[in-house]
């Protein structure tokens, strides 16, 4: 297990191009899964996007009993217990696929196979298992999550719903109030978070919801939303509602750890639900500017809309590029693990966790792309795109929920740094070693040899390089700083968490773009190389204005003098790209392909 990189390494380890997963690789069987929930979403999903916008709820369950039959459901659901038991690439990928067409049925499919099933699969006992996952698996019953309350939101730990043990000892009566709770209008099993007694942390339970027999549950009206209006999202208001014992789910007090990791595995799917949102995006967005005249051309042929097409095209490569690449990391620790004699359930759990920062990463930096790519489709349609009667203001809408949801970006922008510094001083990631090294090089006389460049993507791979060098000089000083009070320290963990961001976007898109040019042939890859350039240079000013900010708000006269000297070092280009000229390229090649095409 040691020649996988850990999670967070990214950062201090060389990765070589060969040992990451790229949608480059699919299997036959995964390009069959892709196929089929492609085509499960033109049919039932697609064709029917005005169902979604006019808040036709039934449908949503039913294209989710539908998903069920096919087998959707319990992709990442082990066979034992009615699912396919398929990897966690295939969990991404479906995930992924299935989400394009509108944020209504995605939510419901996330909320469903993600928090609502997962929790059970992961903590619960055998007999749990047994009695809920092959219904939530097969579609015949439906899962919710119930974690967020009026007073509890990024504070997930203060919640105010109680659980009293019953005088027999045989029931635990909850009573409470949670709210934002996805699929309520249609679930049988909520995952319940509640405190029992003065417990320092909340704990779990399994909660059956009949609707013959409600004990205690009542629902509020459907909540009206900008956004994914079809999902159902309610109230639960819970009174002395009665739950076996034996439904508590791991230990009392363990509440709090589910909910974080269930997160997790939320993060990266979060992520992967926004990729096919950013392919249909640009596919329609480049059709109608190919379709679009104006001056007597279309519209596509103005350099104005050309740079709105390659930038959202170069953003989505990208974000497709890193997603898999965790996914393939995951995935890979996960069968070592089960290798080494791990249960499923301590493999998977245990592999999410250990890549929890580059799934914080993921949520931030693919949410916040889609909702740029959605809002650029608006502006290509013009007026249009205002209109309902195009698809790109549902879109748009859709996609703002999702810098919101399994924990906002701000939270996760400093959970990614917080993270990375615990694992340091847990010595999982030898930050302090690689910083040490970069203040002395800092003190040391550069060089000005010519370096060589004739290899292809050597300076791209060596800038990024750079970038890292960077990351450890601000965020080093930082530490030394501040030590543990860092946390206090919000926009400078929020600024170093945007250089951090970059470089694991910018470093997976490059790995990805030379595996393929090894196996191909550059000649084959320019449009990839011209991706993976323009989204590297964008990468650049945001490290430098973000290392600017970072340097000039803590360090001082001469140590500030001496750091932003380093910082223009580290963000310098020895060729400059010429950025005019990848924008046009990239946008030639999806303008005469008229889609996504990569």
């Amino acid at each position: 297990m040691e020649d996988i990189t850990r999670g967070g390494q990214f950062l201090v380890k060389e990765t070589k191009c060969e040992n990451v997963f790229t949608p480059e690789d699919f299997n036959e069987e995964q390009i069959m899964m892709r196929d089929s929930v492609k085509e499960f979403v033109d049919k039932e999903l697609w064709a029917h996007k005005d169902k979604f916008e006019k808040k036709d709820y039934a449908y949503t369950e039913q294209c989710m009993r539908n998903a069920g039959a096919l087998g959707f459901l319990g992709v990442a659901v082990p066979e034992a217990y009615g699912g396919l038991g398929m990897g966690f690439v295939n969990t991404a990928l479906v995930c992924d696929y299935i989400s394009g067409a509108t944020g209504s049925f995605s939510t419901a499919f996330g909320a469903h196979t993600g928090i609502g099933t997962m929790p059970i699969t992961l903590y619960g006992t055998e007999e749990q298992k047994q009695k809920y996952v092959p219904k939530l698996a097969s579609g015949e019953w439906f899962g919710s999550y119930c974690l967020t309350e009026p007073g509890a939101g990024s504070d997930a730990n203060s919640g105010k719903t109680k659980a009293v043990l019953s005088a027999d000892g045989k029931h635990y009566l909850i009573s409470g109030q949670k709210m934002w709770i996805s699929n309520a209008g249609f679930c049988n099993v909520m995952i319940v978070f509640a405190r029992i007694e003065d417990d320092k942390n909340i704990t779990g339970f399994i909660v059956e919801y009949d609707r013959e027999n409600l004990n205690g549950i009542t629902l509020g009206e459907e909540e009206h939303k900008l956004g994914i209006r079809a999902s159902s999202t309610r109230q639960v208001f819970y009174n002395e509602t009665k739950v076996p014992v034996e439904n508590m789910l791991a230990g009392r007090g363990e509440g709090f750890k589910i909910a974080m990791n269930a997160l997790n595995v939320g993060r990266i799917k979060l992520a992967a639900a926004c990729l096919e949102a950013q392919r249909r995006t640009i596919s329609g967005a480049v059709k109608y500017a190919n379709e679009r005249m104006q001056f007597n051309v279309p519209i596509s042929s103005f350099g104005a809309i050309q740079a709105k097409i390659a930038e959202m095209a170069a953003n989505c490569y990208v974000d497709e590029s890193a997603t898999y690449r965790a996914a393939g990391d995951i995935q890979n620790r996960i069968e070592a693990r089960e290798a080494e004699g791990n249960t499923h359930q301590d493999a998977e759990l245990k592999g999410v966790e250990e890549y929890a920062i580059e799934c914080s990463i993921l949520k931030v930096a693919v949410s916040e792309d889609v909702q740029h790519c959605t809002d650029e489709g608006i502006q290509i349609f013009g007026g249009m795109g205002f209109s309902e009667d195009t698809p790109m203001e549902s879109a748009w809408r859709d996609a703002r929920i999702a810098r919101i949801y399994e924990g906002t970006n701000e939270i996760n922008r400093m959970l990614s740094v917080g993270m990375l510094v615990k694992k340091a001083m847990k010595g999982h990631v030898d930050l302090l070693g690689p910083a040490m090294a970069v203040a002395e090089e800092l003190m040391g006389i550069p060089s000005f040899d010519i370096p060589d460049y004739t290899e292809l993507l050597a300076e791209e791979k060596e800038m990024v390089g750079k970038l890292k060098k960077a990351f450890l000089m601000v965020a080093g000083a930082a530490v030394q700083k501040f030590g543990a009070e860092l946390e206090a320290h919000q926009q400078l963990l929020m600024a170093a968490s945007d250089m951090l961001i970059e470089i694991y976007m910018a470093e997976s898109a490059l790995l990805r773009t030379e595996k393929m040019a090894k196996k191909l042939g550059a000649d084959k890859v320019a449009d990839q190389i011209a991706m993976t350039q323009l989204y590297l240079y964008n990468a650049v000013d945001v490290v430098t204005q973000k290392g600017k900010e970072g340097i000039v708000s803590f360090a001082e006269g001469d140590e500030q003098r001496m750091m932003l000297m380093g910082l223009r070092r580290y963000t310098k280009y020895v060729n400059m790209p010429n950025v005019v000229k990848l924008r046009e390229q990239i946008a030639a090649k999806v303008i005469a392909e008229n889609n996504y095409c990569f």
